[in-house]
């Protein structure tokens, strides 16, 4: 980890070489991850914690780097730091979330039963006005179908929080990984660097500051839009006098990091709360599922292009069938996980093809290998 500069080269010169077979290999290759990821899920969530916490602390260690502190002092400062800020953060907290706990299975199934009070509501006044619904017995029929599936879903909710329990040993590596990426980010580079061999140099030199650009771009581009929807959405729900509104606008906005998943299960997360806080007042659940609609677009085409859009300059129609692909090989961890997988491999890959496809490069590589037999038999 860490800053690389970057080496002279252009964009068109850094694409050189990416073809359908280089493509063809970055995609194979991201899939295969995404398969072997989802076998050591305990290992690659901590990592990629670790990732968005070492972006978020790397700038104020370089403030702290400039003014004169050694990096190792700095990068130890800065964890520190934020440990202490997690405490703080988690004794406000334990009042009330050991208050929630004892009666977290109960809270649970009234929101379940706030929504579908407010879903069977929905359908009985278009039965009023549709006769063909009415026929059908809509409202009655969902009404057999989402109360039987509420039952088992509450069922559900220990295991699911015994499982989510378990993952918090793990899930305590992130700030010691991250400790160390601020620390030995450029000792790592260094030790791949004097891997490779002198013809390739400068063209590993460009793969790790491209590595380094992406991860950061992505990864800081995702924090900022994190802010911007939870702030904005806190906002909204603010107004509308739903309570506890920066809680829900954070976990709404964190949700959002699964793709489509995500943001569908925070817009159900913000009208179940609706729906069951204000029973007698079922517009409020109509605006808060406006307020959830106005802000995903928002979030589409103001917030995306200014922070994650264009930090990893894939296509469009690449990111939406990759996402479909990574839900398809990995599931939901696969929908979190395709994306800057993705911009990894595709800046390895190119990068590659760059270097394989280059005689000049070869050539000075084979050049450099007869020179060492030659040297090394030419005394015996």
């Amino acid at each position: 980890m860490g800053v690389t500069e970057k080496p002279n080269y252009t964009v068109e010169e850094s694409h050189h070489g990416s073809g359908p077979i280089v493509w063809a290999s970055i995609i194979a290759t991201t899939c295969v991850l995404l398969f072997l990821f989802q076998k050591i899920l305990w290992l690659v969530v901590p990592f990629l914690l670790a990732l968005i916490i070492y972006y978020m602390l790397y700038p104020p260690m370089q403030g702290l780097i400039y003014r004169g502190m050694n990096r190792n002092t700095a990068a130890g400062l800065v964890t520190l730091a934020f440990l202490l800020v997690l405490l703080v953060v988690g004794v406000a907290l334990a009042p009330w979330i050991g208050g929630k706990v004892a009666v977290w299975q109960e809270i649970v199934g009234s929101y379940i039963q706030g929504g579908l009070k407010l879903l069977d509501r929905s359908l009985r006044a278009l039965e009023a006005n549709w006769s063909t619904l009415a026929r059908a017995r809509l409202a009655d029929t969902a009404a057999e179908r989402f109360t039987s599936s509420a039952d088992r879903v509450v069922d559900h909710i220990e295991p699911i929080a015994i499982g989510i329990m378990a993952w918090a040993p793990s899930l305590m590596l992130a700030p010691f990984l991250a400790f160390f990426f601020l620390r030995d980010g450029r000792r790592f580079q260094r030790f791949l660097g004097s891997a490779v061999p002198n013809a390739f140099f400068e063209k590993t030199l460009y793969l790790l500051y491209e590595i380094d650009r992406t991860s950061r771009a992505y990864f800081q581009g995702l924090i900022r839009l994190t802010v911007l929807d939870t702030l904005t959405l806190a906002a909204g729900l603010w107004l509308l006098g739903i309570p506890g509104p920066f809680a829900l606008g954070l976990i709404c906005a964190v949700l959002a990091w699964i793709p489509y998943v995500g943001s569908i299960l925070g817009g159900l997360l913000v009208v179940l709360v609706a729906a069951t806080d204000f029973p007698d007042t079922p517009g409020m659940a109509y605006w808060a599922i406006a307020l959830f609609g106005a802000v995903r677009l928002l979030d589409d085409f103001v917030y995306m292009p200014l922070t994650v859009g264009k930090s990893l300059e894939l296509h469009p129609l690449v990111t939406v069938l990759m996402i479909f692909v990574g839900g398809a090989v990995a599931g939901v961890p696969g929908l979190m996980l395709v994306l800057p997988v993705l911009g990894v491999v595709m800046v390895i890959g190119e990068t590659i093809g760059v270097i394989v496809t280059d005689p000049r490069l070869m050539a000075r590589h084979r050049h450099a290998l007869a020179l060492r037999r030659n040297q090394a038999s030419n005394d015996l």
